[in-house]
């Protein structure tokens, strides 16, 4: 997996502005990849940050890069706390909430409501596109937004302008360890 995949896919979560970020990418084989992602980890251990691969199917992999510390205190928001209870979680444990998305990632093949938590997105939104079956939004960005409208066109503009300054920093010869902010 290149330096510029986790720029183009991971900026605004590289820039701390998201918990995290999950993307789709060719896998021949597992074992390797897995190994490459142990190497990201030790690179981005000290800036607060783990990549996990969530799901392997038909020769790609999903990957999910986030920030630990971050995804704990989004968990803790009470409508969050409310919806994974609902699904059978246990939010005071965001490992344990990991392992459990990870578990329902496999056994239904799709991608289950709820993980627009472990992806920074507002609890009223996710609640919002569980409730209206991903209708009647107000706006249609980075997420389906059934909330605060205007803060949401705000983040959307502020990760499109993060990933393209990261983009041309990289370009410069800025590292992915060099960009990724202390968390």
């Amino acid at each position: 997996m290149s330096e510029e995949t986790i720029i183009r896919q991971c900026a605004p979560t590289l820039a701390g502005l998201k918990t995290g970020s999950l993307f789709s990418c060719a896998c021949t084989d597992a074992s390797a990849l897995r190994e490459e992602l142990r190497c990201w980890n030790r690179r981005l251990a000290g800036k607060g940050m783990r990549i996990l691969p969530m799901r392997f199917a038909d020769g790609r992999a999903l990957i999910y890069v986030y920030r630990p510390a971050q995804l704990a205190h989004d968990l803790c928001d009470p409508d969050a706390r409310s919806m994974l209870c609902e699904r059978g979680y246990h939010p005071e444990c965001s490992e344990a909430c990991l392992a459990k998305l990870i578990r329902r990632l496999g056994e239904c093949g799709c991608f289950p409501h709820e993980i627009g938590l472990f992806l920074g997105y507002p609890p009223e939104d996710v609640r919002g596109f569980v409730e209206h079956q991903a209708g009647g939004f107000k706006l249609c960005g980075c997420w389906k937004v059934y909330g605060d409208e205007s803060r949401a066109r705000e983040t959307f503009a502020k990760y499109k302008r993060c990933t393209a300054a990261y983009h041309a920093l990289w370009k410069r010869g800025k590292s992915v360890e060099w960009l990724a902010v202390a968390g």
